[in-house]
């Protein structure tokens, strides 16, 4: 596999571990990037770098951004950000991976953009849980902030430095699956239940 191939799949993964913390910021980067040359794209995906894309990516991006500030529209964002993860994961890794032909693109995309997107997903769905669990909410915005900041860092280091993009997906992943599976086993209904009497 040439280094081109190599390194846009290395910034199709960072670009998709950033859809985990947003769904559009990676979209709204990856536009900004290919109209300014700085980002190749794979043949059919050529839209992304046009103005009318860039326009619906930026305004998509600010109303994701803000929804998670708003009461209620943040829980409604939760239950349909996992799937959109996954499906922005796997759009922007078939985008990004250029020098290949279009089955193994895909097939990168499913497995890895998706299954990266979907981790990170995971674990800033346990973050906001956890979040809820302990505040009853007053520190979802300062979740929001964080998650929104990461889906930034993240998706410019992926056009940057994509090595330190997927450093930095892989340590926030390692950093908070502890504390979140520990939170998922005592919320589970069977943990919760009274000890029996003697």
């Amino acid at each position: 596999m040439i280094p081109e191939t190599l390194m846009s799949i290395v910034v199709g993964i960072g670009l998709s571990a950033a859809c985990g913390f947003r769904v559009f910021v990676p979209l709204l980067v990856m536009s900004i990037a290919s109209l300014a040359g700085q980002l190749s794209l794979a043949p059919g995906f050529e839209w992304i770098a046009t103005v009318p894309a860039l326009a619906a990516f930026a305004l998509a991006t600010a109303l994701e951004i803000a929804g998670y500030y708003i009461p209620w529209v943040d829980h409604l964002l939760d239950v349909i950000a996992s799937p959109a993860a996954v499906i922005a994961g796997i759009l922007v890794m078939a985008s990004a991976v250029t020098g290949m032909s279009p089955f193994l693109r895909w097939a990168f995309a499913i497995i890895a953009g998706g299954g990266v997107a979907g981790t990170v997903q995971v674990i800033t769905g346990m973050a906001r849980l956890t979040s809820g669990a302990t505040t009853g909410g007053a520190a979802n915005p300062l979740v929001a902030t964080a998650e929104a900041g990461g889906a930034i860092v993240v998706s410019v280091l992926a056009i940057l430095i994509p090595l330190a993009a997927v450093a930095v997906a892989a340590a926030v992943v390692l950093l908070a699956w502890g504390p979140g599976r520990r939170l998922l086993r005592r919320l589970r209904p069977e943990d919760r239940k009274p000890a029996p009497s003697s």
